[in-house]
């Protein structure tokens, strides 16, 4: 069997992995790689709030098996017409749903996966915690609470700008933007030894961001507050900031381009993610016109993240 395409969920969203009820499995096979990987990413696109653990596996004679494990029963016409978009009818109409016990599927899911690392940082479960080289700033996150684990091309592109940014800049006020299990402002705190303001629409990513930074070290360094976009006396009390992490979706990031330069300090970088390749033009677009340039633009796992700068 071979590596998994994708790893589980979307971003960096907290999600409650045990289940007091049976959950849903959905699996169905795909003939190749690429179609794989584009169904796991539309549909990880298209659940960001859900509880999701999703993967595809190379099976015997270069099929590929796409499982999917819902915390709750899904719409079963959405995840068919999703899979009708992206691999066609045929594989659609393979999907079979059925019930499975009770389980932690994150941390089943989790248990195997490796360190990541990405420039300084290294991004690991709590039974690697001994496996961080004593030159990197590990960051522990716990797979039974939380996605996050930098596994995911958006969180490994994110961290990534961050430690090309730090190699210039020392940024004295940072903002994570819809920070989700905190990983971004954990880094950053670790690196600069500063406080990071870290914000979320969702009151159940705060709780997970905050017990994520005491885990690290840093809980009196990572304010993490519930916020819908900027609109919370928070921002401008610790604004300007040099430094805005956003790892969110396309669709909100071109919406909060104007109040996010706003609140950007002169100069300030603004490192972008959650994005798919075909939709990161229209959001340095946004960006330009709020006064912002680009400056790098990376992609992993047929995800883009970008460093921009105020002008």
């Amino acid at each position: 069997m071979g590596d998994a395409v994708s790893d589980f969920s979307h971003l960096d969203r907290p999600v409650n992995s045990l289940s007091p009820s049976p959950a849903t499995q959905a699996t169905f096979a795909i003939g190749d790689e690429r179609t794989a990987s584009r169904v796991v990413d539309i549909i990880t696109e298209s659940y960001p709030s859900h509880d999701l653990a999703i993967a595809a596996f190379e099976a015997a004679g270069g099929r590929w098996d796409v499982t999917m494990h819902f915390a709750e029963a899904p719409d079963e016409d959405v995840i068919r017409a999703l899979v009708t978009d992206t691999a066609g009818e045929a594989a659609a109409k393979s999907i079979v749903f059925s019930k499975v016990e009770t389980k932690d599927w994150v941390k089943a899911s989790l248990a195997d996966l490796v360190p990541v690392s990405a420039g300084r940082f290294v991004v690991h479960g709590s039974h690697d915690r001994d496996r961080v080289p004593v030159n990197k700033l590990g960051i522990e996150i716990e797979a039974a609470l939380a996605f996050g684990t930098g596994h995911h091309g958006t969180t490994r592109g994110c961290l990534l700008l961050l430690d090309q940014v730090l190699h210039q800049r020392t940024p004295k006020r940072i903002l994570d933007l819809g920070s989700g299990t905190g990983v971004l402002a954990i880094a950053a705190a670790k690196a600069l030894r500063r406080r990071v303001l870290a914000s979320d629409i969702d009151p159940r990513s705060v709780i997970v961001a905050r017990e994520n930074a005491h885990l690290n070290g840093v809980g009196n360094l990572v304010q993490a507050v519930h916020a819908t976009g900027f609109q919370s006396p928070h921002f401008a009390a610790n604004g300007p900031f040099g430094l805005v992490l956003a790892n969110i979706l396309a669709n909100p990031l071109r919406q909060l381009a104007p109040a996010l330069a706003a609140h950007l300090a002169p100069q300030g970088f603004v490192i972008l993610s959650g994005l798919l390749p075909h939709q990161a033009s229209s959001v340095v677009a946004a960006y330009s016109g709020a006064g912002l340039k680009l400056l790098k633009r990376i992609q992993i796992e047929n995800w883009s993240s970008l460093l921009m700068q105020r002008r």
